[in-house]
């Protein structure tokens, strides 16, 4: 059964936003009603070079986040896998390789630009027979109750309007026993290497966004946004009071990416 205990974020400013009929986009405040509508806009803009960037700007040791991300949920041969927010298809592809033939992944993403950017991607695999695109929004799947075996969210869910609104439809779509995972940004621990990836993230990100991709704000964004999202800790403890079990998580590359994982009962 889930819980119904209360949960509130740490950040004053969103939930100050939530009462006032706004919330955070980055540093910006929009229209509740609106930000799937910027986050949709903003997708769009960086789609066809979004692969590119994240290679650059993680100097690709994204690669090896994803990689171990999917190594933790421990899929098995004919598993069926929801990959929430799934883009352009890292996370599906690795998983479609664990799933086998008799296996599924559905890659399920409001953007459609970004699953047209990936698709390639999946033609060269050989595995498209293993993966579904659905264009859909990740705080209503369009899928029943105890529809797959695992959920996975990839960088993702802090883009969400309401971010338990989505860690509630991935615990309904999963069987009992499912397993969520859930890779997304942080903070590094050190402090020197805090403030070093600080200067990146809000200068030297932002201007390669201008330079390569044409689009300085989408790059201004991204670390605006993990800035307000919650804290390793905390997200554990918002995947329990939503009625997950068994939630741990792992630091990567001195706290810069941090995996959660945890089961539903």
């Amino acid at each position: 059964m889930r819980s119904t205990k209360p949960y509130v974020l740490r950040s004053l400013r969103r939930e100050q936003a939530m009462d006032d009929g706004v919330v955070d986009f980055g540093y910006l405040k929009v229209p509740e009603s609106e930000k799937v509508h910027w986050v949709r806009r903003h997708f769009n803009t960086v789609a066809a070079k979004y692969d590119f960037m994240n290679t650059l700007l993680s100097f690709g040791v994204h690669y090896l986040w994803k990689r171990l991300a999917v190594e933790m949920m421990d899929l098995r041969e004919g598993q069926r896998v929801i990959d929430v927010c799934g883009g352009t298809a890292d996370l599906s592809l690795l998983a479609a390789r664990r799933v086998g033939a008799t296996g599924r992944v559905v890659l399920y993403d409001i953007n459609w630009a970004m699953m047209v950017a990936g698709r390639p991607k999946v033609e060269r695999s050989g595995l498209c027979d293993r993966i579904d695109h659905v264009q859909g929004d990740a705080e209503r799947l369009a899928f029943a109750d105890g529809s797959f075996d695992a959920a996975m969210v990839g960088f993702g869910i802090r883009n969400l309007t309401h971010m338990e609104a989505g860690f509630g439809e991935m615990h309904r779509v999963l069987k009992p026993g499912g397993k969520l995972m859930c890779l997304e940004f942080s903070e590094p621990v050190t402090p020197w290497f805090r403030a070093l990836y600080d200067f990146y993230s809000f200068h030297i990100m932002p201007a390669l966004g201008s330079l390569l991709a044409g689009c300085r704000h989408a790059y201004t964004y991204l670390p605006e946004s993990i800035r307000l999202f919650p804290d390793p800790p905390e997200l554990k403890r918002l995947l329990e009071a939503m009625g997950f079990h068994h939630v741990v998580y792992r630091r990567l590359t001195n706290g810069i990416a941090v995996i959660h994982t945890c089961v539903k009962s």
